[in-house]
């Protein structure tokens, strides 16, 4: 079954250029961008029930043996993730059909969307089989091209700067990565991930600090570790609710699987272990701290984001199986938490014209089920039992105390205190923008009554809205249409969708497009699903914790032979 592995990156790739050459037929490139998901999702959940009972899959590019080609490796740790980003970007892509983030006006650069998401699929995906140095930096470039044309879709100023910062440091830790490979290639005469295992102990240690600290720096920053992660809050809330789910749940952590496979099979010693305890503390406090001081649901959420890559740095650090396990548990518990959170959030802003706390209000009564589908994820988040968050941070405490060291119990305190500032962060927007009553200035805003009017699009000249028959969403057939900055726009410049409340009465019930609710729903149950399959998918992240801690297993799968 080796040739399942190509189609992960292939069947991406090539449905991106079809989609590319099918921008006038919206319908087709809904539908190709569906198939091709759905069947990468099939495939990597074939490939992760494969090797969890028949072992490691190497796949030797055009015949070359290893070190000379390129080798695709799939082990439980890649299919695991494999299969959870799969199914992400799945149901991030029927989240924005139902937003209407694609539809086409004519004049919008808009209809990209479907080829430039593929390949970030394909970037995505190829992040986590790649088999040497060189090909990785490959899927993150594919991933750096792809993240900018979505983190831009529109061209408003404010997402443009905001790409501009983001590209800007990707590119610097683009460099600082490609610089690494050069020096690897230098001291150890290969990229091979596997055969850079064989040699780098024979290295200096002074040569072995300098190639190690380098790499983590390059994947530090795609990871968004303290103090490299000064360019997220800024860059993904300003992107489109689905893009900012997606950068969220799956960009971050295509840096913490680069930097598990670093500290497990290339430099599996404790060379950098108490520093990467240093910085998950520092990740953790510094993280959670911004995101009690802010008032943009997705600012602090993204500022959570950051918080909470420092408890999967806290398990890599301690350098155990127990540690690793717990690691890769909560990664994959926080890839669907936190995009969950991310879809959420477009609902808010669709329904309140915002996502400020200080604008929005009376969600409660506008939107019930809003209310519910943020609780979940919500407490999950914030380690409420018995919810998948507590268990994985269950399980990280209890790695760190077994270690003993008094800089484990410290991540241990950062911990408990962490995960009570982001429920604390989670409630205070649930007592703003639910349970507490619109407030009086923007409940006197005059707001416009359409049926579904489009999310993401608005015209600079008032025109009366059309509705397209083909998406359903209302447009203006007159003069140009951009993206909004939703996060920052009040409500009496742009209309509450779906809202039906009068000048000065408290909040109707909104009625939200039903595909947007549906497939928000599938993610929350989803996330709390987590909870209910806690045991076999810990099960699977202890056996590929086990693997990762024997780096000669991978070696020997990739180059074979005797060792």
């Amino acid at each position: 079954m080796t040739w399942l592995v190509p189609l992960l990156v292939l069947v991406p790739l090539l449905g991106a250029a079809v989609a590319l050459g099918l921008l006038r037929h919206q319908k087709l490139q809904r539908a190709i961008t569906v198939v091709v998901l759905v069947v990468a999702l099939a495939v990597a959940a074939t490939l992760m029930v494969l090797v969890d009972h028949h072992g490691t899959i190497v796949v030797q590019v055009g015949g070359w043996d290893a070190p000379y080609g390129i080798s695709l490796v799939v082990d439980r740790l890649s299919a695991l993730l494999l299969t959870v980003s799969a199914s992400v970007l799945l149901i991030v892509l029927l989240f924005s059909i139902g937003q209407g983030l694609a539809a086409d006006d004519g004049e919008a650069p808009v209809t990209i969307f479907y080829p430039t998401y593929l390949v970030l699929a394909a970037g995505v995906l190829d992040s986590f089989i790649a088999g040497d140095l060189f090909n990785l930096y490959v899927a993150f470039e594919m991933l750096l091209v792809a993240s900018y044309v979505l983190i831009t879709l529109g061209g408003s100023e404010q997402r443009v700067r905001a790409g501009t910062t983001y590209i800007v440091t990707s590119l610097i830790a683009s460099a600082i990565f490609l610089a690494a490979i050069g020096l690897v290639y230098g001291a150890t005469g290969t990229v091979n991930i596997a055969q850079i295992s064989e040699r780098v102990a024979d290295l200096p240690e002074h040569v072995q600090l300098l190639l190690h600290t380098m790499l983590l720096i390059g994947f530090g920053i795609k990871a968004a570790v303290f103090p490299l992660a000064f360019w997220l809050p800024d860059s993904y809330p300003t992107a489109p609710a689905p893009v900012t789910a997606v950068f969220a749940g799956l960009l971050t952590k295509v840096g913490i699987y680069a930097i598990i496979r670093l500290e497990t099979v290339i430099f599996p010693g404790p060379q950098l272990n108490n520093v990467l305890l240093v910085v998950a503390v520092l990740t953790m406090v510094v993280g959670v701290l911004g995101a009690v001081s802010q008032t943009d649901v997705k600012r602090l959420l993204s500022f959570t984001l950051i918080s909470h890559i420092g408890f999967m740095v806290m398990g890599v650090g301690l350098g155990t199986v127990a540690g690793t396990a717990a690691a890769v548990f909560y990664t994959v518990h926080h890839i669907v938490v936190q995009t969950t959170l991310f879809l959420v959030s477009g609902l808010m802003e669709r329904v309140g014209g915002t996502t400020s706390t200080r604008s929005l209000g009376g969600l409660l009564k506008a939107a019930p089920l809003l209310a519910a589908l943020y609780l979940v994820p919500a407490f999950n988040l914030g380690g409420i039992p018995p919810f998948s968050g507590f268990i994985g941070k269950l399980g990280l405490f209890r790695a760190a105390a077994e270690d003993g060291s008094t800089l484990a119990y410290v991540t241990i305190a950062a911990g408990v205190v962490t995960s009570l500032l982001t429920l604390y962060a989670l409630m205070r927007v649930w007592d703003a923008a639910f349970w507490r009553p619109k407030p009086a200035a923007e409940a006197a805003a005059p707001h416009a009554t359409t049926a579904e009017p489009h999310a993401a699009l608005r015209s600079p000249e008032p025109a009366p809205l059309t509705v397209s028959e083909e998406t359903g969403e209302a447009f203006h057939p007159g003069g140009s249409v951009t993206v909004t900055d939703a996060p920052h726009a009040s409500s009496a410049s742009r209309p509450t969708t779906g809202s039906t409340e009068t000048v000065g009465e408290a909040p109707t019930k909104v009625r939200l497009p039903r595909m947007l609710v549906g497939v928000t729903t599938v993610a929350v149950l989803g996330s709390a699903a987590l909870t209910v399959v806690a045991g076999p998918l810990y099960g699977y992240a202890s056996r590929a914790a086990e693997s990762l801690e024997s780096p000669d297993r991978y070696v020997q799968a990739v180059l074979g032979g005797d060792r």
